[in-house]
């Protein structure tokens, strides 16, 4: 895996975050995907479970906000990306996440771990 390869990976991702609909989900992650949407939970498994998660997490695709990340680390199938997310219309809401990223051969994922950190929780706690 390369880093411009995990950087248009990351692009695609906020890509399908700002379209209508799930469609997009299929060319990013695996059928067999396992997302996990913080460190302690339970992961959200497979593609079909993957688009009811996204669809009711977000806004719409009307939402606003910035996004920009950095690509940490990547090694053989596994990559880090830095997120920083702010979301003007809550106050605002800012996030920090660590993303660690495990990619198929096809350049699919296969396994999302986000660690998310907000200013009022700045430990994680």
């Amino acid at each position: 895996m390369e880093r411009a390869v995990v950087r248009a990976w990351v692009q695609e991702y906020e890509l399908a975050w700002r379209s209508p609909g799930t469609a997009r989900l299929r060319g990013l992650f695996a059928e067999d995907i396992e997302y996990l949407p913080s460190p302690w939970a339970e992961p959200v498994r497979g593609s079909a479970a993957l688009a009811r998660f996204w669809e009711d997490r977000r806004a719409g695709p009307n939402e606003p906000f910035t996004l920009t990340f950095e690509i940490v680390a990547v090694e053989g199938d596994t990559a880090v990306a830095r997120i920083a997310v702010e979301y003007p219309a809550d106050d605002p809401s800012r996030w920090r996440d660590l993303w660690i990223l495990r990619f198929g051969a096809d350049g699919r994922c296969t396994r999302f771990e986000e660690w998310p950190f907000a200013p009022h929780r700045p430990d994680g706690h």
